[in-house]
Order: C-alpha cells, then sequence, then structure tokens
C-alpha cells in the first residue's frame, strides 16, 4: 500500500532571485541567479545532477512549449529535463516531480525551477482580445480575476452573514499583514509599509476588493535541489530539511452543478490539505503547523484558504484575521516574507518561491524575519477560477532520523 514520500527526500540547497520588475536581465539571467545560490547552497557541482523539472506557465518564445529554456539557460550536460504547467501551481510540480524523481530511486540527485518573464509580455492580469484560456473567454469576454474572485467574497459574507463593513475590514487586514512582512524582505518587489488606512481607501477594484487586496505583475524564479536523506549525510549535511507531503487536487468541474458547494470557499484545497496532512502524519493542523504560505492572488483568496487548510474553523476566518492570528507575531504567522502581495506573482515560479521561505526559516536563515524554532511549514497554490481550479498543498520540516 502506497505511504507517500514522507522523509523519503531532501532539499539538499535552495535559491530564488530578486523579484520586480526585472528589466536589468532576461528570464535565462533570473534562472542563472537563482540556480547559483541554489547549487552554491547545495554545495555540489552541476555534473552531479541527473535529472530536472522546469515550471513555466506562459512563456513560449522561440522555443515551444519544450524544456529547452532551462536545458540552454544553465547549460545542462544532456540530462532529461521535463517541463511542466498546472496554472499558478506550476512551481510547486516542478517541485513534485523532482521530489517523485528522487522519492522513486530513479535519480540520486534532482532539480527543480521555476522562472516567468511576465513584466516583457505586457500581461496585467485582466482579459483582452485573443485572450488564452478556451472556448470560456468567448462566452465571458469581461471576466475579470478580479471580479471572479470578488464574487467569492460575496458568497463567504453571504453564508456567514458577515456585514460588508467588517469583511473589508478583515480583509485589509490581510493585505496590511503581508505588507508589514515584506518591508524586511530585501528580495521582494514591494517594500514599503502601507496602513490600514491606506487600505481602506485605496481605488475599488472589484467590490469589495480594493487596489492593496489585489496581488501585482512581476518577474523571478526560484529553485530547488533535492536528494535522499541518505545521500544528504553522505555529502555532510547534518541539519537538512525533508519534505513531508506534496499533495494536487484538480477540479472535476462538479463545483460547476452547484450541487452541494455554495462558493465560498475552495474545494480543492481542502481535499489537497487532507491529503497533505494524511501524508505528513499530521492530525492537529492548527496547533503542528508553525507557518504557512498560502496563494494570496486576492486577499480574500487567502481568508477562505485559512478554513480550507483547517488552521481557521469554519466562518471564523474574518475573526482570526483582524484578531491577528496570522501575524508575524501571531500563532500561526501567514507570509512571513510578504507573499504574492509583496513578490508579484511570476506563475512558474510561485511555488517554488514559497518553499524557499519555509526553507530558510527551518534553518534558522531568515534574518529579521526569522520565527522562533518552527518545526512545520506549508505551502499553497490555488490556480484557475474558483468554480474549477487546482490547487496543491506541501508541507516541508526538519529531518527526524
Amino acid at each position: 500500500m502506497a505511504t507517500g514520500i514522507k522523509d523519503k527526500v531532501a532539499i539538499l540547497g535552495m535559491g530564488c532571485s530578486k523579484y520586480g520588475e526585472r528589466w536589468d536581465v532576461d528570464e535565462p539571467g533570473l534562472m542563472v541567479e537563482a540556480f547559483e545560490e541554489c547549487l552554491a547552497d547545495a554545495g555540489i557541482e552541476k555534473k552531479d545532477i541527473q535529472a530536472a523539472w522546469f515550471g513555466s506557465a506562459m512563456d513560449q518564445v522561440n522555443v515551444g512549449w519544450s524544456a529547452l529554456p532551462l536545458a540552454m539557460s544553465l547549460h545542462l550536460p544532456y540530462i532529461p529535463v521535463t517541463r511542466v504547467e498546472n496554472f499558478c501551481c506550476t512551481g510547486t510540480e516542478a517541485f513534485r516531480g523532482a521530489a517523485y524523481g528522487v522519492a522513486s530511486g530513479a535519480y540520486d540527485i534532482c532539480l527543480a525551477l521555476g522562472a516567468e518573464k511576465l513584466k516583457d509580455t505586457g500581461y496585467g492580469g485582466l482579459p483582452s482580445s485573443g485572450s488564452s484560456g478556451g472556448p470560456g473567454w468567448i462566452n465571458t469576454p469581461n471576466m475579470s480575476a478580479p471580479g471572479m474572485f470578488a464574487q467569492l467574497a460575496s458568497a463567504y459574507a453571504a453564508k456567514y452573514k458577515i456585514p460588508p463593513q467588517t469583511l473589508k475590514e478583515a480583509i485589509a487586514h490581510v493585505s496590511w499583514k503581508s505588507h508589514q512582512n515584506g518591508v524586511k524582505n530585501p528580495k521582494a518587489h514591494l517594500r514599503k509599509a502601507v496602513s490600514m488606512e491606506q487600505i481602506m481607501a485605496s481605488p475599488m477594484i472589484a467590490a469589495p476588493l480594493g487596489l492593496f487586496d489585489c496581488c501585482g505583475v512581476s518577474d523571478g524564479a526560484a529553485c530547488a535541489i533535492v536528494t535522499t536523506p541518505e545521500i544528504a549525510k553522505k555529502l555532510g549535511k547534518k541539519d537538512f530539511i525533508t519534505v513531508k507531503a506534496v499533495q494536487l487536487a484538480v477540479s472535476s468541474g462538479e463545483e460547476m452543478m452547484f450541487n452541494e458547494w455554495d462558493g465560498e470557499h475552495f474545494v480543492t484545497t481542502a481535499k489537497a490539505a487532507k491529503a497533505a496532512y494524511a501524508e505528513a502524519g499530521i492530525t492537529d493542523p492548527e496547533n503542528e503547523i508553525s507557518m504557512f504560505e498560502c496563494h494570496d492572488c486576492f486577499s480574500i483568496t487567502e481568508l477562505v484558504t485559512y478554513e480550507d487548510l483547517q488552521l481557521s474553523k469554519p466562518g471564523m476566518a474574518w475573526k482570526d484575521a483582524l484578531d491577528g492570528k496570522f501575524d508575524a507575531t501571531g500563532k500561526i504567522p501567514c507570509q512571513i516574507d510578504g507573499g504574492l502581495k509583496c513578490f508579484g506573482h511570476p506563475i512558474g515560479s510561485s511555488g517554488l518561491r514559497m518553499i524557499y521561505e519555509m526553507y530558510l526559516q527551518l534553518l534558522g536563515r531568515a534574518g529579521d524575519r526569522q520565527l522562533k524554532n518552527p518545526k512545520y511549514g506549508l505551502t499553497h497554490n490555488l490556480g484557475g477560477m474558483p468554480s474549477m481550479n487546482v490547487a496543491a498543498v506541501s508541507i516541508v520540516g526538519k529531518y527526524n532520523a
């Protein structure tokens, strides 16, 4: 019977580029920036890497939808390289491929790298003529990401009878907390603290979501090199991080039938979280998870995700947010690095960037934003629209021999 990959995969090293409007470098440059840090951290040579997975959601210029950009940018030595794409879970999908490659025994050392150069594409997150996305864009030409997720906020407020002003304040606190954290992260795109007053008074994008409730568009790359715990020890690693779980849930479209789902949360996130906790052997997430990064494309997305991850009771996420439960000084800090709010969302890289922060925190390398003695770090990605989406949940922690 399958038991998962808990403690079968060790993270040898990780790297992350500076995120932002990176007009100073092309996409290969971003990959190299992240990879050089990762390789030095791992303490190995490039020739030791036996296989690689490349996560990229949008860039198909010159070489199509192939893995060539990673192989060529890093001058990899004729090893198998696989390109993956799975909406906003793309970076985690690359990590999952590398982790499974090691856990299966097929390879000793694997690389996962995600990168995206969104600023060069002119991508703004809103639909336009010729937008990709299939025939749905023909039927709903004015559909936008803020508009869809604003409906999530309306459904959540309706189900739990939350007054509009109260929900707006809770959403604003989610944004405020992340911007406070991002100030301390030199790799973040946005590093200016904003006040609750500024957030509440910001221009409305799609009610109740204001400007600061939406993540921006940026460029970035992040990567990981993974192996087995046994090889990590032979390479001289003593305190290292292992993968406790990597789970993915993809919607069948069942939610769109509206037979049980009422639009106020994400079925895929709840399913992926349940499977991840089972794989990791976690029975009390609220008291066992030390910190987490969740998909805060919009602040309401983060808010409802607290409940899907079982870190808030149903209908209580708004209160937990206002009470500071997920602040840097709270019980379960969320987006301690600033999250998508401060990094933006270069789609192919975000999942790996989230794991990078958990990795730094667990090793005590997070500098001014370091948390005290974290045990487990969780990351969550969510892609697609609220009614049809894909969700990924990963859990990492210190190795227990």
